[in-house]
């Protein structure tokens, strides 16, 4: 299946961490964020995006366009400059850029895809800034026979510090826990979607508010949930998170690195 990337976002919460760059291309270790979503998509077959850009989108045509796969891998070097590539990361990706506007919305970026993806019963999409290792094959096989027209991966929320507090009528407060040990999820941002999910998109909508509304009104709306490894690329402190577990040297979203099976999914292209 195809993979529509979300990338129009500015970043401004991380913005000094590399602030005239798109938020999907702030680094993780050498590599941006967008490269490691790209790979770990790759790893279960699925090499053909969409990346709706916006925001310098520039930057992000320039990285791909001179992307140097001596540079990212091993590879043996022979006589006058003959280079033999010991592995190779995106020689079979074909990488559509497709400029969607530097503030249109998820919704709008969406629906400019929408051309590149005719002929298609089911794609999946995914914004350009959030990690996981979430078992893809099972995802979409569930999400998929369920038969709805969306479906997305929905996690507990516990990159974030933040507390839940429950208050009487009176205002008196009742109960305070950490947003992890509670059994509230939030949307993971991975998605599987029917192609028919664009006539659920009104004209300057974004994707979660009214389409979404429209979806769970009809029954058409379905989610995943899952425990495992999420963390978004919101803040300067989710950066080095993330470069912490980068050090380790077995990041667990790097499944291409991890052993994990990479059959690919039904219908992967």
């Amino acid at each position: 299946m195809k993979v529509v990337l979300f990338c129009g976002g500015q970043g401004l919460r991380i913005r000094d961490a590399e602030p005239t760059i798109p938020k999907p291309m702030v680094t993780i270790g050498n590599r941006p964020v967008l490269w490691h979503i790209m790979r770990y998509y790759a790893h279960y077959g699925h090499t053909e995006f969409i990346l709706c850009l916006g925001y310098n989108a520039a930057v992000i045509k320039e990285y791909f366009l001179n992307y140097n796969e001596a540079l990212s891998n091993d590879f043996v070097l022979s006589g006058a400059g003959n280079v033999q590539l010991l592995r190779s990361d995106i020689a079979d990706w074909q990488i559509t850029f497709l400029d969607t506007g530097i503030q249109s919305s998820v919704g709008e970026r969406l629906l400019a895809a929408r051309p590149h993806l005719e002929g298609e019963d089911a794609f999946l999409a995914s914004y350009g800034d959030t990690l996981t290792d979430a078992p893809l094959p099972e995802v979409v096989g569930a999400l998929r026979a369920d038969g709805k027209i969306a479906g997305f991966l929905c996690v507990r929320p516990t990159s974030y510090t933040f507390h839940l507090v429950t208050l009487t009528d009176g205002n008196v407060v009742e109960g305070i826990e950490a947003v992890t040990n509670s059994p509230i999820r939030i949307n993971g941002g991975y998605f599987f979607f029917r192609n028919e999910i664009s006539d659920y998109i009104g004209e300057n909508e974004d994707l979660i508010d009214e389409p979404f509304a429209r979806l769970i009104e009809r029954q058409e709306l379905v989610a995943y949930p899952y425990d495992g490894f999420w963390a978004p690329l919101d803040t300067l402190k989710d950066k080095h998170n993330l470069e912490a577990l980068i050090e380790t040297g077995r990041p667990p979203w790097a499944v291409w690195n991890s052993g994990h099976h990479a059959e690919p999914d039904a219908g992967s292209s």
